[in-house]
């Protein structure tokens, strides 16, 4: 089995965390991090991002992390590649449980708690940074002013269909206007 060199990782193992009081931590990755993390995922330039919070005991067995995800980000557009940039700012939690129920049978629903996540000896606040951030990133980025035109295509000579020419129904109701009338 090969091992994945993860993009940005930052660890806390469990049995070092304090069993009675929230354990704090502010991370904000340097240039060289912030570009491998744009680099990853398709940016233009990742200018700041900072995730501050903490790691909670829930229970005797059970973690929490509560944090906030803010990060300035340049996508290129979907339309003309011009940059465009984002604030982020999220709020980001997981509950890590030990007792983790393991999904049965071939077909499985979704939880409807989506933010729990087995308990390992280590959790990843890296991953969960990387993973947050994709998540906020807008899907399809378009600047100022960009607009996706109608294309048209036709073998020459020919006249391009229209979005109306395509509507099967679209006449149906002057045609039962027109039955109306006759009557």
């Amino acid at each position: 089995m090969t091992s994945v060199d993860p993009i940005f990782t930052h660890p806390f193992r469990v049995a070092d965390l304090a069993q009675r009081r929230p354990s704090r931590f502010n991370i904000s990755p340097d240039e060289a991090a912030r570009r491998r993390i744009a680099d990853a995922l398709g940016l233009v330039a990742l200018d700041g991002l900072s995730f501050k919070g903490e790691l909670m005991p829930d229970g005797r067995k059970d973690w929490i992390l509560e944090a906030w995800l803010t990060a300035r980000v340049t996508q290129p557009c979907v339309i003309t590649l011009a940059p465009v940039s984002t604030e982020i700012s999220e709020d980001v939690r997981r509950r890590y449980l030990m007792d983790m129920p393991e999904p049965e049978g071939d077909e499985v629903e979704m939880p409807e708690d989506d933010s729990a996540e087995a308990l390992t000896d280590v959790i990843d606040a890296g991953a969960v940074l990387i993973e947050a951030l994709t998540l906020a990133l807008p899907p399809y980025p378009r600047a100022e002013g960009a607009e996706l035109g109608a294309a048209q295509f036709a073998e020459p000579g020919t006249a391009p269909l229209q979005d109306e020419a395509l509507r099967p129904f679209s006449g149906l109701a002057d045609l039962m206007s027109k039955g109306k009338t006759e009557e």
